[in-house]
């Protein structure tokens, strides 16, 4: 039993020292934090050098609102560790009653569309931390019918 333990705990050393080693630099792989406007949980990761998704998750009292971006990614030479980002995507939710009895002429509690995405990203270097702002306008295609132009976000997120 004693070799396993030793096996596990040096396994968790060398995962710490990667993941240490890797929040060095101005590049992240995976990250995780909040977005506000609107308040959302965020997840980002690269799926190659210049492209990751993004995935958000809004709940408020108007229901639950999921959304997924496909991000492309290009260094600027201004500062290092930002990057400008543009991609699209979709989103589908839930409406609650609450929003139901503000758009009463609305189909159902359901709603699905599309988004785009444009904005800045940075990694503070030495540090596990990724900031971005952005602007992500949507078209409400089923459900209700509206665009959305207002959605300036700006994420904080644990990269790891």
């Amino acid at each position: 039993m004693k070799p396993f333990f030793a096996i596990l705990g040096l396994m968790i050393l060398l995962n710490a020292y990667s993941f240490a080693q890797q929040n060095k630099g101005t590049d992240y792989k995976t990250s995780l934090g909040l977005k506000y406007y609107p308040g959302s949980m965020s997840f980002k990761h690269f799926i190659k050098k210049n492209t990751a998704i993004e995935a958000l998750w809004r709940i408020s009292a108007d229901g639950v609102r999921f959304t997924g971006l496909y991000e492309l990614h290009k260094k600027m030479e201004v500062v290092e560790g930002v990057k400008w980002y543009m991609g699209g995507g979709g989103h589908f939710g839930i409406w609650s009653d609450s929003w139901k009895s503000k758009y009463p002429a609305s189909e159902g509690g359901f709603a699905f569309g599309i988004d785009g995405v444009i904005g800045l990203d940075y990694k503070i270097e030495g540090v596990p931390v990724n900031l971005s702002l952005d602007w992500q306008p949507s078209i409400n295609l089923i459900g209700y019918t509206y665009f959305e132009g207002d959605l300036v976000g700006l994420a904080i997120r644990y990269t790891f």
